[in-house]
């Protein structure tokens, strides 16, 4: 007489019988590949002069991994996320491969040096696994070092630029700039843009000086924009830099307008009281929209404080893979791809900006609207992290998302083909 095997005894016989003799030549029941997660990779800082905001970009993307979960998963399995410190290129690179290799991720995402996004993305191009950019600016990620399996949730530079540049010189009439930058692939880039824009609106160079990454005493920077009288001082500064020089601005009695060309609230918090300027911002935890709003508040229930941008960027490429796994019903990379081409972000994570965002097929840029916002006065902060109001959204309602994106004839990014 056959002896009847329970669920429990059946799952353990097939597995077991795998391993004796290898998987690749033994049938494993659905009902076994049902219960095995789907890896997600991701690549973020945690140390550095960037690695303040790690931990906003893990907490966005553990978020949408929970709440991705909590209703069933993806095509019946759960996610699981697996992350890693991008630390620097080199170390990206190899992570990368550890994360594709060894833990058989489906996809990457996550990751703020645009250095390290470049040399990842030449990685994930060679090994055909789907990345989504989650934080790095640089215009050269989708431009001419584009790649066909890398996509961008992450605003470019152009976008960043675009937005602040044209309000400084519509609305506030100031065309005479001095600029301090990073001295990194990120920062070189930004200069190119805002040079651009600055040129194409007649405006004038008065001064500019090249700042290494993780400097503490930006006195001699300031000594040099004070001397030379400009309208404004336009940075394109990262990560903690960032914060040290707007306190040493404000510290040095400063009392020329200062911008510049990505913020990141992470890094705009700890200026405090200190703070001034107007900058664009992919996303503010204080915007109205329906979705945004129940986010901000399931983030700080969970966390304990209000997500920054990165939080933002991060749960947002989770929730993309997501999409496109339940698009192409597979998690193989090459559909995934496909299924992401043209992609408008769907449901109640519908990019949280009250608007429809959809990725360029051409070049895998998510299309959205920036914000301009400028820093409060303390007295009018409702707590320590009511810092900045939003001046507008950039561009405005009913206006195409395309006029602060890299237009088609100017941007050099060739995809690969499909194989």
């Amino acid at each position: 007489m056959a002896t009847r095997l329970n669920r429990r005894q059946f799952l353990t016989t097939s597995l077991a019988a795998a391993a004796a003799v290898g998987t690749r030549d033994v049938y494993v029941p659905a009902i076994v590949h049902a219960q095995e997660p789907i890896r997600i990779g991701q690549l973020i800082p945690f140390t550095g002069f960037l690695g303040a905001i790690g931990e906003y970009g893990k907490q966005g993307a553990t978020l949408a991994v929970e709440e991705l979960n909590e209703k069933g998963g993806v095509m019946g399995r759960k996610l699981e996320l697996i992350t890693e410190d991008e630390a620097n290129p080199g170390v990206a690179v190899q992570k990368a491969r550890k994360l594709i290799e060894k833990d058989h991720v489906v996809a990457i995402e996550g990751l703020v040096s645009s250095a390290s996004c470049l040399a990842v993305g030449d990685e994930v191009q060679r090994a055909k696994v789907l990345l989504i950019n989650a934080g790095a600016n640089s215009d050269e990620i989708r431009s001419k070092r584009c790649h066909r399996y890398v996509f961008s949730t992450e605003g470019c530079n152009t976008q960043y630029v675009s937005a602040i540049g044209n309000w400084l010189i519509k609305e506030r009439k100031i065309s005479r700039w001095y600029f301090l930058t990073s001295d990194y692939a990120f920062g070189h880039d930004l200069l190119r843009v805002a040079r651009g824009l600055l040129a194409a609106n007649k405006g004038t160079e008065v001064g500019s000086d090249l700042a290494p990454t993780g400097t503490t005493d930006f006195s001699q920077y300031i000594t040099k924009m004070k001397a030379a009288k400009p309208d404004l001082v336009f940075h394109n500064l990262a990560g903690a830099d960032v914060t040290n020089f707007l306190k040493q601005y404000a510290e040095a009695g400063m009392t020329i307008e200062v911008a510049g060309g990505v913020i990141d609230s992470a890094y705009a918090w700890p200026v405090g009281e200190a703070l001034r300027g107007h900058f664009p911002i992919i996303w503010w935890h204080e915007l109205t929209t329906p979705t945004s709003v129940a986010w901000a508040a399931r983030y700080i229930k969970r966390w304990g404080r209000p997500p920054d941008n990165q939080a933002y960027g991060d749960y947002i490429a989770v929730h993309a893979i997501a999409q496109a796994i339940d698009k192409a019903k597979s998690t193989d990379s090459g559909k995934l791809v496909a299924a992401l081409e043209g992609h408008t972000l769907a449901g109640t994570t519908d990019g949280l900006k009250g608007r429809p965002l959809t990725f360029r097929a051409w070049d895998h840029q998510l299309l959205q609207p920036m914000y301009v916002v400028g820093a409060k006065d303390k007295a009018k902060w409702k707590d320590k992290w009511d810092i900045f109001e939003v001046i507008g959204e950039v561009p405005g309602k009913g206006q195409p998302l395309e006029a602060i994106a890299i237009p088609k004839a100017e941007s050099q990014c060739q995809l690969e083909p499909m194989s």
